[in-house]
């Protein structure tokens, strides 16, 4: 970010060393904060929903949460080590034009969230305080927009005072929770039903997961000698406890209220513990909502520029993100002006379909970063479309395609339900497998690989890449 420049004037190209001015600690709070809302607390409502009892779904979202924060903590790492947002780092796996499979798939995806997000941000505040449903989604994502529109610093600052904010409110609620009653039957160790658990269980680590998409795009202005496991650990550890707590309340609000919607049992569940504190924990939990919206219409603009540079390159400029912010804006009100009022429902089932998408591609990046290439890569040849990473990229490609397949029989959805997955009676762990079988595709496509070759090119290519260094 240029020094007196409200506005960030960097998008989709490399930062230099000379501006990597990130601490590492704010990984914490950027990720905490980006955890704690209502979104991740509605994840908790899903066993309880289909008849686990509280103590096992507790057990669930704990080992959801720590599963799939950390591959999401291991995308963290990679933003230091490049200086490059998460989605153009998929150019060597797949291609120059071969990542636009994965890009396409995040932009819907980072527009189907923030429309959800603007979704339940407007049945609260119609809840709270009976606000004009239309107007406030539009509210929402306009303020969204503006955030992600002055950049980096500003979003970062705005989590590390949001964190402070939620973790005193879910401090306060969590020792309350100590006074709540609850059914003997919720707290039965002995009340274990196989379906319930499995369901949480992915659910809360397909949701951790999910933040892959875009994680380095908020870690690639720290210093490139952070070390990757410092930059690993304060990414976990912040998304973590904001996940599993967030999504912890959900769980026991659900428990105390099962037939009520999300808003109402959070407000009645928190009312109930500590008088008076329903409003305040749901407009504290809001605020977050309207935060990740940020993120999700940053790092949705830097996915859009990307697919136009592969369409056609060009120097990235500030005119272009705030272009780009404008048009995604203008499609997540629009989805979430249409959306019908069983939207939350299909909305679960569409995001299931995506996370299928992404499981693959996780795999790949990953072992391609820390197997194969081992972090070394060419910013330069990122950007050349006739460079040494190819316009397609059969490797990637081959294990994405047989990753996907592999979990098909494993599908749980309202759409299809795969034939494994009905033998598990509807439990759905697809993810499972498309980890391991792209990784074992990846690693076997890449066994005629030259690492030393490539890092030869590399050094010719980046020379004079950070010349003040």
């Amino acid at each position: 970010m240029s020094k007196g420049s409200l506005i960030e004037q960097r998008s989709i190209d490399y930062v230099p060393l000379r501006e990597r001015h990130g601490k590492l600690w704010h990984l914490w709070p950027v990720w905490f904060a980006g955890d704690a809302h209502l979104a991740t607390i509605a994840t908790g409502f899903v066993g309880i929903a289909l008849g686990g009892n509280l103590v096992w779904m507790t057990i669930a979202v704990l080992l959801g949460c720590a599963f799939g924060t950390f591959f999401m903590a291991f995308h963290s790492t990679q933003g230091p080590q490049l200086g490059l947002p998460q989605m153009i780092q998929s150019r060597p796996q797949f291609g120059y034009l071969g990542a636009l499979l994965v890009w396409c798939v995040a932009l819907v995806t980072f527009v189907g969230y923030s429309a959800f997000n603007q979704v339940l941000a407007a049945d609260t505040l119609v809840t709270l305080a009976g606000w004009n449903r239309s107007l406030t989604m539009v509210l929402v994502g306009v303020l969204a927009v503006v955030l992600a529109a002055l950049g980096y610093d500003l979003i970062h600052k705005a989590q590390r005072l949001l964190a402070y904010l939620l973790l005193a409110v879910f401090a306060v609620m969590s020792v309350a929770v100590a006074r709540a009653h609850f059914p003997p039957a919720q707290l039965d160790f002995n009340h274990f039903t196989l379906v319930p658990f499995l369901t949480q269980l992915f659910a809360a680590a397909a949701y951790q997961v999910s933040w892959s998409i875009y994680v380095s795009d908020y870690s690639r202005y720290l210093p490139r000698d952070v070390g990757v496991r410092a930059s690993f650990w304060w990414t976990y550890a912040g998304a973590f406890v904001g996940g599993a707590w967030a999504m912890l309340i959900g769980t026991v609000a659900a428990a105390m209220y099962p037939a009520l919607e999300l808003s109402a049992a959070l407000k009645s569940a928190a009312d109930q513990i500590l008088p008076g504190t329903g409003s305040p924990f749901l407009i504290a939990s809001l605020l977050g909502l309207v935060t990740i919206t940020t993120l999700n219409f940053y790092g949705a603009s830097l996915t859009l520029l990307s697919v136009a540079d592969s369409i056609k390159p060009h120097k990235p400029t500030v005119g272009q993100r705030l272009l780009t912010l404008v048009v995604l804006l203008t499609a997540s009100c629009v989805i979430a002006l249409g959306s019908s009022p069983h939207f939350a429902a299909e909305f679960g089932e569409f995001l299931a379909i995506l996370l299928y998408l992404f499981t693959p591609w996780t795999a790949i990046n990953l072992v391609d970063f820390y197997f194969v290439r081992r972090s070394h890569y060419s910013v330069r040849e990122i950007f050349n479309p006739h460079g040494m990473y190819g316009r397609w990229n059969w490797r990637g490609l081959v294990a994405y395609f047989g990753g996907f397949i592999a979990m098909i029989p494993f599908f749980s959805t309202g759409i299809y339900r795969g034939p494994v997955a009905e033998a598990l009676g509807g439990a759905d762990i697809a993810m499972l497998v498309g980890l391991p079988v792209s990784t074992i595709i990846y690693l076997v496509a890449c066994r005629g690989f030259d690492l030393d070759a490539e890092i030869r090119q590399i050094a010719i290519a980046d020379r004079g890449l950070d010349p003040d260094t």
